[in-house]
């Protein structure tokens, strides 16, 4: 176990490394990282950098490059921190200026009244079924799809705040999402996608889906990570949740059907032919 301390603020860090015995050939090291104030986004964007550097130095010795990435992103988050206090300082003082002054407009009367002009404008929109597929478990990693039919961006942001409202889905490492909607009347795509801290994972979930040609779909895999690096590993997993969730509820029929229907007008041309 070594203690890793940032020299700005001596905010410490535990981290538990494990060297299994096909280390560094054909194994990434396993380890556990122990500090009170790193939870949630930071845990999983420090997870995520040391797994893509496994990933790119795959067979070699990495335990001084995760010790001098974990040290930088202990410098990165003082920084941070730095900032926030100062802007917090800012604004303080801001307010306390307005709060001096008797002429000063009330603002929070007028952020009241924005606020209830969106609250009275009308949404006719409707809640989206949610389904849930069966999970992966790799290595004590766990990946899970989810999977929405979505005509408008609107519901795609419903579709997240619902899976948001489980906690064990908020809890996740990654909840990686990609979805696609045909503008009928544009004859075009309007689609996007979101790694959450997995690096181009949620652009493969939107090619899988761009290959399959589904629409009015949305795709979610949320990833808990379970301490072992699994390399590429994740992304072939992260694939198959979604693919596996399209197939289930009935995505894939079309193309399926579509590509068989091809297969057998080409084999008469080339019976033809000979």
């Amino acid at each position: 176990m070594a203690d890793i301390i940032n020299p700005e603020n001596e905010e410490d860090l535990q981290a538990q490394i494990i060297l299994p015995p096909d280390y560094p050939s054909a194994a990434p090291p396993i380890y556990q990282i122990n500090a009170a104030w790193l939870r949630g986004s930071e845990r999983a964007k420090l997870a995520n950098s040391l797994e893509d550097i496994y990933v790119e130095h795959a067979g070699e010795s990495i335990l001084y490059l995760w010790v001098e990435r974990i040290r930088d992103f202990l410098v990165e988050k003082s920084h941070c921190s730095e900032a926030v206090v100062q802007q917090e300082e800012v604004n303080r003082t801001a307010e306390e200026e307005v709060e001096d002054d008797e002429d000063a407009p009330d603002f929070s009367i007028l952020g009241v009244e924005k606020a209830h002009l969106f609250m009275d404008q009308p949404n006719d929109e409707e809640m989206p079924p949610v389904k849930h597929g069966s999970p992966i478990t790799d290595r004590r990693s766990t990946f899970q799809p989810h999977l929405a039919p979505v005509v408008t961006p609107r519901q795609v942001k419903m579709v997240l705040e619902k899976l948001y409202e489980n906690k064990k889905i908020a809890s996740a490492t990654h909840n990686i999402y990609a979805y696609r909607i045909y503008c009928e009347d544009k004859h075009s795509f309007l689609q996007d996608c979101e790694d959450d801290g997995e690096t181009a994972a949620g652009g493969r979930v939107l090619h899988l889906l761009q290959i399959l040609d589904v629409r009015n779909v949305m795709v979610v895999v949320s990833r808990w990570y379970g301490g072992i690096l699994l390399g590429p590993d994740r992304f072939k997993h992260i694939n198959n949740c979604a693919r596996n969730i399209l197939m289930e509820e009935g995505y894939l029929a079309s193309t399926d059907e579509a590509c068989k229907s091809g297969a057998k007008t080409k084999r008469p041309k080339g019976k033809k032919a000979k």
